[in-house]
């Protein structure tokens, strides 16, 4: 789910891969100091690291506060938002059903899951458990995710319903399209077989059994917790700009949590890091929580992912290979494979890499959108673990931070700067385009003419409501009550033979915008008036 520059560095940081070494290694002796001036440079509120190798103790590390104008430090107990790094642990209950013999990862989720539908009726009856969980399913990037980005209130089962009115981008199983609404219908499935909630069984099956004491199931924590509060760039026309500051709220999706609703500790998170390190087995307490074959299958590649090319300056962390598993990325980092996955709301980004062969595994965790500063800590730890010479990555990843900043910044000024088409249209009088619109998946949105100019309203997500503002001939830009919770957006109108307006669609703004504004799938159209 969220980060500002995600787009440049997600496919150099959501890396994983299998490394052949032999004897346990130390963490790097300048971690602190490596550690400090990743903080400074990025500029993270705070920032905790977990490093845990088969049979020692785990190595713990924090730094900063919890909220900025604050004093409370970050300690071992301190939640962070764990993003879509939950999906591990949805696939991890789902690989216990699969031990349990109540499933198999090639069952049909209509078997399972009454009423289950996709768009077309083929995909609804050839949808596997393993389909759910491996981005193949046909739909386009972040399809969907809206319903609970930023916060709505839909159901969890009225997310799964809409589901059969998402239109596919691709075909069934042709290509590679990260989605966060597969893995709602995953925690409804674990709901179905287990008939208990999605968080119960994630607190019976995992959280107890690891004694992971301050890990909750929710993605807010209650008034007072021992929290690292979100942070962002968020103060100005492009997210990721700007100065860093605290957001209003912490983002509430339980209605997709098992897609990315946890908030853990870095004391915890060390204990769901041994458990994969064990294969299963907890090395604690020698209790398996799923078998050895089942670790093994959610850390095999099903689904190829399209490399992108690295900026130069990441030339040497290029990808050779990248396939998404069960949960998990599987990928390969200088040419040797790892496992990982990075987790991002708005306001917090987090990472867990497993290098299974080296039998080490670390997590880092933050409460700001700075995944940098993770992808500068990643490399450093892998190159230490693998042997490797370690370049200045810290510098290298700035600058193509930097660079990724100044080309948004350039692209939102050339879109501004067009005077020859100012002050052209709206083609008709503001209060024509006032009205109730509905798209098929989403629901509805109403727009209102008031003594200002027209607003724009979406009725399951109070933070997409604002003032639009005319752009040129039939186009408006949103200006949203707090753009720190969402990604303003262009709307555009168009027109019917007869002057009456046909359909409204929405695009970003920002070229940086994350994809889980999926403005871009939305088609309203007008609601006929019942006078």
């Amino acid at each position: 789910m969220m980060n500002p520059v995600r787009v440049a560095l997600r496919a150099a940081i959501a890396t994983t891969v299998f490394v052949f070494a032999s004897a346990h290694a130390a963490p790097p002796s300048d971690l602190d100091r490596y550690a400090k001036r990743v903080f400074d440079t990025f500029e993270t509120p705070g920032l905790a690291i977990a490093i845990s190798e088969r049979g020692k103790p785990p190595v713990i590390r924090t730094y900063g506060v919890r909220r900025l104008g604050e004093a409370a430090k970050i300690d071992e107990q301190t939640m962070f938002s764990m993003g879509s790094t939950t999906k591990a642990f949805t696939s991890a209950v789902l690989a216990m059903l699969v031990d349990e013999g109540k499933l198999s990862w090639d069952s049909k989720v209509v078997d399972l899951l009454p009423g289950f539908r996709m768009y077309d009726a083929y995909t609804s009856s050839e949808m596997t458990v393993r389909d759910l969980l491996v981005h193949r399913s046909g739909l386009g990037l972040g399809a969907g995710d809206l319903l609970f980005v930023p916060e709505t209130t839909l159901t969890r089962k009225q997310i799964v319903e809409k589901l059969r009115y998402i239109k596919p981008a691709t075909s069934f199983r042709s290509s590679y399209a990260y989605d966060n609404l597969l893995y709602v219908v995953a925690g409804q499935l674990i709901e179905e077989i287990c008939k208990d909630s999605w968080e119960n069984v994630v607190r019976k099956r995992i959280l107890a059994p690891l004694q992971m004491d301050h890990t909750i199931t929710s993605s807010t924590t209650p008034p007072g917790a021992n929290k690292g509060w979100p942070h962002a760039r968020a103060t100005t026309e492009l997210r990721g700009a700007g100065p860093m500051v605290p957001l209003p709220g912490q983002m509430s999706f339980d209605n997709s949590a098992p897609a990315g609703s946890l908030n853990a500790s870095i004391a915890d998170v060390a204990r769901w890091l041994e458990l994969q390190l064990g294969r299963g087995l907890d090395p604690r307490t020698n209790a398996r929580l799923f078998s050895e074959a089942q670790s093994k299958e959610m850390w095999t590649g099903q689904t190829l992912i399209p490399i992108a090319k690295n900026p130069e300056p990441l030339k040497l962390a290029q990808a050779n290979f990248r396939a998404y598993a069960l949960g998990w990325g599987y990928s390969d980092y200088r040419g040797q494979p790892i496992i990982a996955h990075t987790g991002g709301v708005l306001g917090s980004v987090a990472l867990v890499v497993i290098v299974p062969g080296k039998d080490v595994a670390f997590a880092i965790l933050t409460n700001s959108e700075e995944l940098g500063a993770l992808s500068a800590l990643q490399y450093r730890l892998l190159d230490h673990y693998l042997g490797l010479s370690s370049p200045d990555w810290i510098g290298a990843i700035s600058g193509v931070m930097k660079s990724k900043i100044a080309q948004g910044q350039e692209v939102l000024a050339a879109a501004a700067a067009t005077p020859e088409q100012s002050g052209k249209g709206p083609s008709l009088p503001l209060e024509k385009y006032a009205g109730r619109y509905r798209d098929d998946w989403y629901g509805h949105a109403t727009i209102e003419k008031g003594a200002d100019g027209l607003s724009i309203r979406f009725e399951h997500s109070a933070a997409l409501t604002g003032k639009l503002e005319h752009v040129r001939y039939d186009t408006f830009r949103t200006r949203w009550i707090d753009p720190k919770m969402a990604e303003d957006a262009y709307v555009t109108f168009t027109l019917q033979p007869d002057g009456s307006i046909g359909t409204m669609t929405l695009k970003a703004i920002s070229p940086l915008a994350d994809f889980s504004f999926d403005y871009h799938d939305l088609l309203f159209k007008p609601v006929p008036s019942a006078h």
